[in-house]
Parts: structure tokens; sequence; C-alpha cells
């Protein structure tokens, strides 16, 4: 893709760039990169990659502007709240940026739509609030073998890392499970600084920029984290993980899949948390008053290495479909690997009617440390 004269004036800082470039310009004219999320990380990424000249912009983004979003989201106005995001992002970089072709998908990704979407671009930006779409974000990108930059925000902090395929070590080599639903705060729980995600979306746009034009060295197996108070980077450094279920040696996420669906804060503070050494004692004690049942939410290849005695296996993302199979009238235990999807699981159950659901802290690893070093816990599937 040859630059107009125009493109070269305005491009011209750009070109004047020995790692540019006119060939590094091209480059970026030919590339399509999609966002997800058109919000506080969003904003500022799809400015600055509109503004340098990327070819497509594809903005993935089911919101509408609010007006609390204004105090960050700089791709809207005050002329643009109840609008959908993207589309109000696609006609605020087509002005800023006649040159660019904006693709707006106005829908929310899942399990069903992902690959489609992601199929048409070169590299994938995520700059979501919700773990939910981080995770499917990340596997998709995996099972695409798509570059991925992934960034988040937490009040005055925020970080940010690259998958390169082949390269290094994916999101969930770093973070194996999510933190179950309602124990992070979002934005609008917690508060964020509004300039924060500016920092953090023009870093993700800087790394989109030297994955295109192949220049400089990528967050690839580094975690770049910031904090705005104390004004400082750190960088922690990851490898990746032989056992990660989307990209290691014997994956066994091999399709997208959409995680649990969320429950409240309301729903997690019912939840019981007892010690193995508690359950222990409710196991052997066999007592009517504490008839249990046992429900392990890991994936059926996990469950088949090991499992406690007597445990039913009901994976946490068909625990919704098969609630019925459980009962008020006993008490009803989740259970995982670390402890993360059981506490998810639990806060479902209470949302769907099972009225005192109990969740086992640190899962099957804190049984096999407190209880029985012997037993043999599969990696997380």
């Amino acid at each position: 893709m040859s630059l107009s004269a125009s493109e070269a004036v305005r491009y011209s800082r750009h070109l004047a760039l020995r790692e540019i470039g006119e060939a590094g310009q091209e480059k970026i004219k030919a590339a399509r990169v999609l966002l997800i999320g058109a919000g506080g990380l969003g904003s500022p990424s799809a400015l600055y990659l509109a503004a340098a000249g990327v070819g497509t912009l594809g903005i993935v983004d089911d919101d509408r502007v609010d007006v609390s979003n204004l105090q960050r989201q700089v791709l809207y106005g005050s002329e643009d709240v109840g609008e959908l995001k993207a589309q109000a992002a696609s006609l605020r970089l087509q002005k800023l940026n006649p040159n660019v072709r904006v693709q707006a998908h106005a829908t929310r990704l899942n399990a069903a739509n992902v690959l489609n979407i992601m199929n048409d671009y070169d590299i994938v930006l995520d700059g979501t609030d919700r773990f939910t779409t981080r995770y499917l974000s990340n596997d998709a990108c995996v099972l695409l073998g798509k570059p991925l930059v992934s960034a988040a925000i937490h009040r005055f902090e925020g970080q940010a890392l690259t998958y390169v395929p082949s390269q290094g070590p994916c999101y969930r080599c770093l973070f194996p499970e999510p933190p179950a639903d309602g124990l992070v705060p979002n934005c609008a729980e917690a508060g964020v600084l509004g300039v924060l995600p500016g920092v953090m979306g023009t870093i993700q746009a800087t790394e989109a920029l030297k994955l295109i034009i192949g220049a400089g060295e990528l967050l690839v197996g580094r975690l770049l984290t910031y904090d705005a108070l104390s004004l400082r980077f750190g960088e922690f450094r990851f490898a990746r993980r032989s056992d990660c279920a989307v990209c290691g040696d014997h994956p066994t996420i091999t399709a997208p899949r959409d995680l649990p669906e969320a429950c409240s804060a309301n729903d997690l503070a019912a939840v019981e948390r007892i010690s193995p050494r508690t359950l222990q004692t409710w196991m052997m004690s066999g007592s009517a008053s504490k008839r249990v049942t046992i429900v392990d939410v890991r994936e059926p290849q996990e469950f088949s290495v090991s499992r406690l005695p007597s445990a039913v296996n009901i994976p946490v993302n068909t625990l919704a479909a098969r609630i019925n199979e459980l009962s008020n009238e006993e008490t009803t235990i989740f259970v995982c690997r670390s402890g993360a999807r059981s506490l998810t699981a639990s806060g479902i159950a209470h949302r769907l009617g099972i009225t005192s659901p109990v969740h086992l802290e640190g899962g099957m690893l804190a049984w096999q440390r407190e209880i029985d070093p012997t037993l043999d816990v599969a990696p997380a599937g």
C-alpha cells in the first residue's frame, strides 16, 4: 500500500524515523487492529492508532456512553451520551483521520462470535474491565495465532502485557484462573483516576505499532506495572507454563468458551467458607444434621485424576443448567483446584436458590497441603 502525497505530509514525522520510514508507514496503513472495549483504555488506544494511520480499526463494544464515562473516556463528548460507543467511536475516529477505515461491532464478545470477529484482524488489543471477556480474548488469540496486547486498570494502578504466538507466555500463563466474580470491584465500585487509562491505553497503542513495524522490544513475558501515586513503573517477568490450559503442551481449552455467569457481591456474602480440617470433620461425622454433598466444579479431565470421597462432578460452566440436581435438604460444598472456581460456583448456586452454599477455601491444593499430601491434583483445565 503506497502512500498518497497527502498521507506523506500527514505522517511526515513517522517518515523521519529510521525505524519506520516509508516502508513502515505502509505497513501501518495495511494493518488491521481490533480493539475490544471502547472505554477508558480503548479511547486513547483508538485515538493514537487512528492518528498513526492504521488502515483498519475494529471497535467491539455493546455499551452506550454514560455521563460518568466522560471523566476518562476521551473518545466521547457530552453530545454522545446515550449513543452506542462503537458507533460514536467510529464517527470520532473518522473525523480524526478520514484515511482510516473503522468497523463498528456493537455487540458483546462471546464464545459464539469471537473467532468470526477476530479472524479479520492482525492484532488484538484488550481493554475491557470484565474478566470473562479478558480470558475469552486471550484464549481466542492463542487459538487463532494472533498477537494480543492486554491492559487493565484499578484505582491508581495499571498493568500491561503482550502475547505473541510461539514467542512467549499468554495471559493464562500468568493468571491461570480468573478471580471469583464480585471479589474484584470494577471502576464504578472502586473508582479510577481519570488519566490512568490514558497512560495504559497509549502503552497498548505503542505495543501495537511496534508489532506492526517490527521494531523494539515487546512486553512478551513481562508484566509492566504502573503506580500513578508514586509515578513508578515496575516489571515482573514470567514464563510460559507447560501446563497452561490454552497454550501449554497439552491444552485442555481447544475452542472458545464463555466463563460462568456472574454472581453478585450479595450472593458471595451468603457463602460459608470452611477449611479442609472442617470439611474432614463433617465428612467423618456422618451426622444427620450435617448431611453433605460435595460438588467438584473442575473440568472432567481434572476430576478423573483425583477427587474427594463421594464428590460429584458438575463443572462450573454447567452448574446453572444442572442446579436441579442439588437440594437445600443437604449442605452443598463446592470444591475446585485452588478455590477460585468453587467460590464463583457457590455464588451462582445461591443466586439460583441454594440457600446456604459452602466453599472449600484453597480447594484441592489446600486439601493436599493440610490433609492428604499424596493427593495428585491435576493442572487447571
